[in-house]
């Protein structure tokens, strides 16, 4: 499942003069006479210090900038946490919580460096150091103050609006765009440090498409402390090295570990200071326990943030930091997870685990997933050798996630690889829209597909034509097209999530160093993709299967079974027989037209009913590529 945690932070600005309106230029020259003016024409760099404080974390943070060319490096310390975040004028970088140190090469981040540096440089007064286009300025007046507001979009950047107080001329908000929603920051407590005019006060928030804001996201920042020229030198902006913390106790460097693939999804068993325990291993996640799990492990956590997943609503976490993690002979002392209720997202597996092994460490090890073998492999980066026979494929890294370059049906898209989706292809509900998928691929009704982080995930189910990866086709895939606005599926920077379903028809390789992805095709490749037959979106209930959702003008619906209801037995087999997996598979698999009887529980009270299973989607795409035949409406 895809998993984005916002990290706020750096926001100090000010705004350019030349090619405006006079309206809007007269905005800009007042803020700039109001903070310093001339002043400013001497200051080539600024360094800040103070205290941030975020989700119940707080600790020392530097930001310091680079005006003549953007660059900038912030770091801070919420807790025993350190973060930062900097752009170096070629790459904007990123190192987490645990030490590992992301190079984001992606569209989003590329867009958002150049937006920050673009307000780092205060290339809205100078307008040589980085161009940009305007809006004409307007006054809008919130909660009794007035304001005078420009809107620009630097080259290359992401758009945004820059709030000036009427009556000071003061910058006092800064608009960003976000997924889903805006960044904003609140810049007060001027003071006047050598002829400038600073804010010592900011605080961020992040508020979403209805302008509704979560306090567990909010950052606030007291400056203690203005350096001006302290000529920072190149290495202040670059990335840091990547931690060499992870190793392979083996003479080769590798270690292989069997898995369980149960509905897409790989299982590995490992130790967490020295105690057993179960992970789902997610390309789209970070390193995670479930607040359970981290109880009976001994683990304390800390802080109150919140994050977005697949589902619609955003959830809490918490940090904590382990002694050791292993899995096989890989070791990784000292691991961040972030703690996070997964809530009916586990009940929905129907496996037991006990949180994602994630990002943390796909960074430090070349992770190889044999999907024909049932074997995960993590190898040290310079002991890795890709199989002569596989399809190498350069990736890009917007947040943690790989992201690929596709076509699909010769529609370019971009896909962020998510092996903890059981899904084949998730589509993103901009990319559904703007390319009419719903109608393309005569998709079925809306119903529950999947459950992640934030609850379910509703699309439309289809069958797609071709998926291309470089020189690789994988045709007839069951797809999911999404219409929703909110959750990860809503975001528009990337076209699909590429899921298990997809992957498991390979041997894949991840090397985030390299940022390559290798792919071999097995033997499932050229097998045709079954899709399920029922209409049931099935949970775990103890000795039940709980009834989660019932497509419309399904199977199930037709036999007139409800959410809520408990399924106690199926084919005259009680469910505690076999796991959720498997009764998935046969209700997938069993040919249209098969009758099923099952047996439930209606508030307290036992009945049955048959299910008469009937294709959702076409079994076939058309070799010739007319449009699939058989989707039911």
């Amino acid at each position: 499942m895809r998993f984005k945690l916002v990290v706020l932070g750096m926001l100090l600005a000010v705004a350019p003069i030349h090619a405006l309106g006079q309206d809007a230029a007269t905005v800009l020259a007042r803020a700039k006479a109001s903070s310093g003016g001339p002043r400013w024409e001497a200051v080539h760099s600024l360094q800040i210090e103070g205290e941030k404080s975020a989700g119940g974390l707080a600790g020392a943070w530097r930001l310091t900038q680079d005006l003549d060319t953007g660059r900038h490096v912030e770091s801070s310390r919420l807790g025993k946490f350190e973060l930062a975040h900097g752009y170096d004028g070629q790459r904007a970088w990123r190192r987490d919580h645990g030490g590992e140190i992301g190079l984001l090469d992606g569209i989003v981040p590329r867009r958002n460096a150049r937006t920050q540096a673009w307000l780092a440089a205060r290339a809205y007064w100078y307008a040589e150091r980085m161009p940009a286009s305007y809006a004409p300025a307007r006054s809008q007046t919130l909660e009794g103050r007035r304001y005078d507001i420009v809107a620009a979009t630097p080259e290359g950047g992401d758009p945004l609006e820059l709030w000036f107080d009427a009556g000071s001329g003061l910058l006092t908000r800064i608009v960003l765009p976000v997924a889903l929603g805006s960044t904003v920051s609140l810049l007060g407590d001027y003071r006047d440090v050598d002829g400038l005019r600073l804010p010592h006060r900011i605080t961020t928030d992040n508020a979403d498409s209805a302008g509704r804001s979560d306090p567990r996201l909010r950052s606030e920042l007291q400056v203690h402390r203005y350096r001006i020229n302290t000529a920072p030198t190149d290495p202040a902006f670059a990335p840091p090295p990547m931690p060499a913390d992870g190793y392979v106790d083996d003479k080769d460097g590798v270690t292989h570990v069997p898995f369980d693939l149960v509905n897409n999804h790989v299982y590995v068993d490992a130790k967490v200071d020295g105690q057993p325990a179960r992970f789902l291993v997610d390309t789209g996640a970070v390193n995670l326990l479930t607040p359970s799990a981290a109880k009976r492990l001994g683990i304390s956590s800390a802080g109150k943030l919140s994050i977005n997943g697949a589902g619609d609503n955003a959830v809490e976490l918490s940090l904590a930091q382990a002694r050791h993690l292993q899995v096989g002979d890989a070791h990784l002392p000292r691991p961040v997870f972030y703690v996070i209720d997964l809530g009916q997202q586990l009940n929905s597996m129907g496996v037991h685990y006990d949180g994602f092994i994630g990002y943390e460490t796909f960074r430090r090890f070349v992770t190889t997933f044999d999907y024909a073998a049932r074997v995960l492999s993590f190898a040290e980066p310079s002991r890795y050798r890709p199989p002569s026979n596989a399809v190498a494929l350069t990736f890009e890294q917007d947040d943690r996630a790989p992201v690929l370059s596709g076509t699909l049906d010769g529609i370019p898209l971009r896909l962020w690889i998510d092996s903890g989706s059981r899904g084949s292809l998730s589509l993103n509900s901009p990319f559904v829209r703007s390319h009419g998928l719903l109608e393309k691929y005569r998709a079925g009704g809306e119903a529950v597909l999947g459950w992640g982080i934030g609850g379910p995930a509703r699309a439309h189910p289809a069958r797609l034509g071709v998926l291309s990866l470089g020189g690789i086709d994988v045709e007839g895939l069951a797809g999911d097209l999404s219409t929703t606005d909110k959750g990860a599926l809503a975001i528009s920077d990337y076209g699909a999530i590429l899921g298990g379903g997809v992957l498991r028809r390979f041997t894949v390789g991840l090397d985030y160093g390299a940022k390559r992805m290798y792919l071999t095709p097995n033997a499932e490749n050229a097998a045709p993709e079954p899709f399920d037959r029922s209409g049931l979106w099935l949970q775990a209930d103890g000795s039940t299967l709980r009834v989660g959702d019932v497509a419309a003008g399904s199977a199930a619906e037709r036999a007139q079974l409800r959410e809520n209801d408990r399924i106690v037995s199926i084919r005259g087999e009680q469910v505690t027989t076999r796991g959720l997996g498997q009764w998935r598979e046969i209700l997938r698999e069993l040919p249209p037209g098969t009758r099923v009887a099952v047996g439930y529980l209606r508030d307290g009270k036992h009945a049955n009913a048959e299910l008469i299973l009937s294709d959702r989607i076409p079994r076939h795409w058309p070799s010739d590529g007319s449009m699939p035949r058989g989707a039911e409406p």
